[in-house]
């Protein structure tokens, strides 16, 4: 990646904020989109993973799919209007979305983001052409040819975010099977038999690990009124027992998942990102733990369980290459 550190300046506009580095005119640059189940990031993105400039802003998909549709066109005018200030001209759009998306580059899912069978190439390529690709294959092809997984042939990419996905990318490309289906890791129900009511859980790994998940069981445990993970984990920081207990439940939970498909696909490394993913504290350290108690193998357990270097932007910036064609 570049190793040039671009002057920065701040711009501020309603609810999101704009900070705008001096483009290098050399350079490629797409206009990129990370859509997720909380909030959103759009762009000016480069081709080496410089953000040029960048929007955020709650997703607040409730709304319905088309209430998102239209923040995101909006989003489109005023990255164009900065990248003439800056002096960078877009060459296309990518569309990172926590959904599946197949090999045409059309969403197949609505789980989060109500975009199945609205015209969404179409209203975003009226301006500029448009790729779409799941957030999470977005995310790992960033950390592939840019990031953390470039020294390695395959490895594992998981988001840990609002939702869970996995993604295995082999020589530098997000393997995208028979159907373009790739990712779901964590939403289905989970069957396991459960010792305490002698019966079959089958409770969705995301309930137990994401971070709406623990949210819930925390409030639920202490009657508290926390509203995102981050809270839980600054209070498992600080020793609070019930914190404590429920990401540890998760992490065990969740590395039992990873140590699992380490056992099946033998990969030589796994990056975790997302913004809980990468977030410090000792949600990692458990995940970790809980995966390598999990490899059967003694040849694997030393698998390299590293942080994606583009933390919770690896989807943004994958985006905007998927957008400048490395697919």
């Amino acid at each position: 990646m570049n190793t040039q550190q671009p002057t920065e300046k701040t711009l501020e506009a309603g609810p999101t904020s704009l900070t705008l580095r001096s483009p290098v005119k050399d350079l490629r640059v797409a206009i990129a989109f990370d859509v997720g189940g909380t909030k959103s990031a759009a762009g000016l993105v480069r081709a080496d993973g410089t953000i040029l400039a960048r929007r955020t802003m709650a997703t607040n998909a409730g709304r319905g799919g088309e209430a998102v549709l239209q923040d995101c066109l909006a989003l489109v005018g005023e990255l164009r209007a900065e990248a003439v200030t800056a002096g960078v001209e877009p060459a296309a759009i990518g569309l990172g979305v926590c959904e599946l998306v197949d090999l045409a580059g059309n969403i197949i899912s609505d789980q989060t983001i109500k975009w199945r069978g609205l015209p969404i190439r179409e209203c975003f390529g009226s301006q500029l052409p448009v790729f779409v690709e799941a957030d999470c294959r977005a995310a790992a092809l960033c950390e592939a040819r840019l990031g953390a997984g470039r020294s390695f042939a395959s490895f594992l990419y998981i988001t840990i975010g609002t939702g869970i996905s996995c993604t295995l990318v082999i020589d530098g490309r997000p393997y995208r099977g028979a159907r373009g289906a790739t990712g779901t890791m964590a939403t289905s129900p989970l069957p396991v038999w459960c010792a305490a009511c002698e019966g079959i859980s089958r409770t969705a790994l995301e309930n137990l690990a994401g971070g709406p998940g623990l949210v819930k069981r925390f409030n639920q445990l202490t009657g508290a009124n926390a509203l995102g993970a981050d809270e839980v984990l600054a209070a498992a920081s600080q020793g609070e027992p019930a914190a404590r207990r429920v990401i540890a439940d998760a992490g065990e939970s969740l590395g039992g998942m990873l140590g699992t498909l380490v056992n099946v696909l033998d990969p030589h490394a796994i990056i975790v990102g997302g913004g809980l993913g990468s977030a410090p504290g000792a949600y990692f350290e458990l995940i970790d733990a809980a995966t390598r108690a999990t490899i059967w193998s003694d040849t694997q357990r030393d698998v390299p369980i590293i942080r994606a270097s583009f933390g919770a932007d690896a989807g943004l910036v994958g985006a905007g290459l998927v957008a400048l064609g490395e697919r």
